[in-house]
């Protein structure tokens, strides 16, 4: 699989692991250094030795604990898997539309393909007879967005860096055209590096942007790693968990998020629309 591979830290939690889905902060015991594959592999054979079913949301996403007898860390487990022709819900109204564990893992891999890591990694596994998304928990969340607008001041210690990951944050939900992106999926560790959570309503079919005057910058390496993607390197990543119209529905967006932002760079000049994270 694609991605950056790096040493990632994992806090032991042996003991107090398994609090609600709504309590984020734990405090660390011990620490070990996982590789990213190790670290995958965790994920896809660590033993669950509990279970918290969150009390918010409509999709019973579970909290675990998992173990391998030499470390525990928890995981979020989502089943969800919901395909309906048409939704009624007034002017959110949708044709063709999904609710599906398959694109958390979808959004890891993509997110890997265009070298960001703050997505966390969700793979693939049988949970009581059922496929599911199995995604690391993070340790170290400060707030959600939420909690970050009401932070003083709201950009935090480096409102560079913060600005550069909002900006990020945008163009990555344009390419998934993730429609529930709300201030209780983005979360925000103690270091100030925003993570994106929760993809299970992203990877709509449509090939316009949604909202193409909020996209005014971009990183330089996520422009690239977008203008060189190919499908056969989507396939390859993706393809147990994506169809092949949600990966040309991501290309095309692709294509219209390059010349976006090519059009800016012409009218505005690079310094004023790439930036370099």
């Amino acid at each position: 699989m694609n991605g950056i591979r790096r040493a990632l830290v994992v806090v032991l939690l042996f003991s107090g692991a398994a609090a609600g889905l709504e309590s984020w902060q734990q405090p660390p015991t011990a620490a070990v250094t996982l590789s990213r594959e190790e670290m995958e592999q965790f994920l896809l054979t660590a033993r669950i030795t509990k279970k918290t079913t969150s009390k918010v949301g409509v999709t019973r996403t579970i909290r675990a604990t998992l173990t391998d007898g030499r470390i525990a860390h928890d995981a979020q487990i989502q089943t969800v898997d919901i395909a309906k022709a048409v939704v009624s819900a007034g002017p959110a109204s949708e044709v063709n539309f999904k609710d599906t564990f398959r694109y958390n893992i979808g959004a890891y891999r993509l997110a890997g393909l265009l070298r960001m890591q703050n997505v966390p990694m969700s793979v693939k596994r049988r949970i009581d007879g059922q496929d599911a998304s199995v995604t690391w928990w993070l340790d170290d969340v400060q707030f959600d967005e939420k909690g970050r607008m009401q932070h003083k001041p709201v950009l935090g210690p480096n409102p560079e860096r913060t600005s550069k990951q909002i900006f990020t944050r945008m163009v990555f939900d344009e390419l998934i055209q993730n429609k529930d992106r709300n201030q209780g999926n983005i979360v925000w560790t103690t270091d100030w590096t925003l993570w994106l959570i929760d993809h299970t309503r992203a990877f709509r079919l449509g090939r316009k942007l949604m909202q193409p005057d909020r996209l005014v910058r971009c990183d330089r390496q996520m422009l690239d790693a977008m203008r060189a993607l190919t499908f056969e390197q989507m396939k390859e990543a993706m393809g147990e968990v994506m169809t092949k119209d949600e990966m040309n529905a991501v290309l095309a967006r692709r294509d219209a998020l390059v010349k976006h932002f090519d059009d800016r760079v012409a009218r505005f000049g690079e310094p004023s629309v790439l930036f370099t994270m």
